[in-house]
């Protein structure tokens, strides 16, 4: 499956670009008309949101390509998910990326035998009578099994929560020709303990879901780093913590490490839209944003 097309080194995140009520949609269509004009490539819609809420950045957006990230296959039916698919029109398809993941046991009661759901949920979406094609489709993988799924179902993975380490297994995993485009977490904080305390706060309520920690467990963290909202490597292995500048170069790590694309997640105090705005302002002259602002990947 070729990598997905028109896109740079790095987008942008977030569960504030999900419109829940008719009265957020004209904040979050003018926020992401913004990110747009900014030159992010990418926006990733946070969360579970359904075509129809990807329909309102589609909507306030000319060239980015938008995202569900992600949508859980527990919350929407894969028929529905189709409907609405085939309901955009033939330019905003062209933009859209469905980005689906299986959620956790402790958020969906009906939680069962995660990797086969997800087979046959694909399955469902080729049978639909206009298909959500698998070029247009990434899985939000962590482990071996999901991400040979994405491989061979999808365009590729969206792993959240994932490390430099994570990054390169994957991309060993997919092989050279999936799509690969980990979420980082961002702090602009230039006070570390300060950054590093956003940081738990964000990271607390994850670290209650096992498949989370089952994954850093792979990567050799402990027990130890799951405690009081996150040891100092687990947060400093997790998230980047500093000035642009700073942030800036761990992009540029996961893009070496073997990433196509960073999905970058900007963590502030109360997630409030008007403080993200003003930071991705800041990110949008520092970071990589076009094809060739880095050196390719080998």
């Amino acid at each position: 499956m070729a990598p997905i097309e028109g896109l740079g080194p790095t987008g942008i995140w977030s569960m504030q670009l999900r419109a829940d009520d008719a009265d957020q949609a004209g904040e979050i269509r003018d926020a992401a008309a913004e990110l747009d004009e900014l030159g992010f490539t990418a926006l990733w819609i946070g969360g579970s949101p359904s075509p129809a809420q990807a329909a309102h950045v589609l909507a306030a957006t000319r060239r980015a390509v938008v995202g569900t990230s992600i949508l859980s296959i527990w919350q929407h039916e894969a028929a529905d998910v189709a409907a609405r698919y085939a309901a955009l029109d033939t330019a905003a398809r062209e933009r859209f990326v469905l980005g689906l993941g299986v959620s956790h046991a402790k958020l969906a009661a009906q939680y069962a035998r995660p990797y086969s759901a997800m087979r046959d949920y694909l399955a469902a979406l080729d049978d639909a009578p206009t298909p959500v094609p698998a070029d247009r489709r990434v899985l939000a993988a962590l482990g071996p099994k999901m991400l040979h799924l994405a491989r061979d179902r999808a365009a590729g993975a969206i792993p959240y929560l994932a490390t430099e380490q994570h990054t390169a297994e994957a991309r060993a995993l997919l092989g050279d020709g999936p799509f690969l485009a980990p979420e980082l977490p961002v702090v602009l904080d230039t006070d570390l303990p300060r950054a590093r305390e956003t940081a738990r706060g964000h990271l607390r309520p994850y670290l209650g879901l096992p498949n989370y920690t089952a994954n850093f467990a792979r990567l050799g963290f402990t027990e130890d780093d799951f405690t009081g909202g996150g040891s100092d490597r687990l947060i400093d292995t997790l998230f980047a913590l500093g000035d642009t500048g700073r942030i800036r170069a761990r992009v540029e790590k996961y893009l070496a490490a073997g990433a196509d694309h960073v999905a970058v997640q900007v963590v502030a105090d109360g997630q409030d839209l008007a403080v993200l705005r003003r930071q991705w302002r800041e990110l949008a002259g520092a970071l990589p944003l076009e094809r060739g602002a880095v050196t390719p990947r080998p």
